[in-house]
């Protein structure tokens, strides 16, 4: 496929590029420059034009987020000096039983077991409270 084919692309990836480029118009910016933010949107937004099924696996539009959101966490911990683990180690070697001290996810599966509404929209110091 040449380089700019947009053939490989779905319709609706092709209306949302279309929609972006009239926006970036009408913000003043040339044309030829909105086109090129367009498509760069879109292909950020779905990963690039359709492929076969048989490219290989496909990911939903959720595990990419999952998979992104995981990536950087774990580059912040680094960025901080901590290996992923390193907090959810201290807390079993501590052998302390502090809610405080535990980790959202570890509160989030405290939370499952006692099985607490909303649980899934809390954020640490709501599930702090809840499961105090």
């Amino acid at each position: 496929m040449p380089r700019g084919d947009k053939s490989s692309y779905t319709g609706k990836q092709q209306r949302k590029a279309e929609h972006i480029e009239q926006s970036y118009e009408e913000r003043g910016v040339a044309p030829k420059e909105a086109e090129a933010r367009a498509w760069a949107t879109v292909n950020k937004q779905s990963g690039g034009g359709e492929r076969s099924s048989g490219s290989g696996r496909k990911k939903s539009a959720t595990a990419k987020r999952a998979d992104r959101k995981d990536s950087a966490h774990r580059a912040a911990q680094s960025r901080a000096g901590k290996s992923p683990n390193q907090g959810a180690a201290r807390n079993k070697r501590s052998g302390s039983t502090s809610l405080a001290e535990l980790t959202r996810d570890e509160l989030m599966q405290k939370a499952r077991e006692r099985d607490i509404r909303g649980r899934s929209k809390m954020r640490k110091d709501e599930l702090l409270r809840a499961l105090s």
